[in-house]
């Protein structure tokens, strides 16, 4: 498993840019961290990396979904955070997830079903002075399936 650790928000842009690469043309990254863990601009610096303008990238917390097309591919960002699991199964994001491009999902944890080869990062503040500081690790994409589904 890797592990990364952020500085501030230049250093989770950079890993975002860096992740284009592995995940192009068609990968699936799994997000998941509390809220301001850095899970959209980790998204953000992903899509510089498919040539995607960086103001262009924003949460789609209440829009659910946005698509964005950059001259390195496209660019598929969910957020899950105000869905329930029964929520997110009705809205048939299979087909979604298994399509075209590079796909992140925000709130991964509340995903009704398992996405085989999917990267799965999650995103924490570090405690103590450093309050910008992140850690990032890589975790088995299972991880986000639970029992009680």
């Amino acid at each position: 498993m890797r592990r990364w650790v952020s500085n501030g928000e230049a250093d989770t842009l950079e890993l975002g840019r860096a992740l284009a690469a592995e995940l192009a043309p068609d990968g699936i990254l799994l997000l998941s961290g509390e809220l301001g863990s850095g899970k959209t601009v980790l998204t953000r610096g992903l899509g510089e990396g498919l040539g995607i303008a960086p103001r262009e990238v924003q949460s789609p917390t209440y829009t659910l979904i946005r698509e964005h097309a950059g001259n390195g591919g496209r660019l598929v960002h969910v957020d899950l955070y105000r869905l329930d699991p029964a929520d997110v199964a009705a809205l048939g994001l299979e087909e979604l997830l298994a399509g075209p491009g590079v796909k992140v999902v925000e709130w991964a944890e509340r995903l009704p079903f398992a996405l085989p080869g999917a990267l799965a990062l999650r995103l924490s503040r570090l405690a103590g002075p450093e309050e910008d500081g992140r850690e990032i690790v890589e975790l088995q994409p299972e991880i986000f399936r639970r029992e009680d589904r």
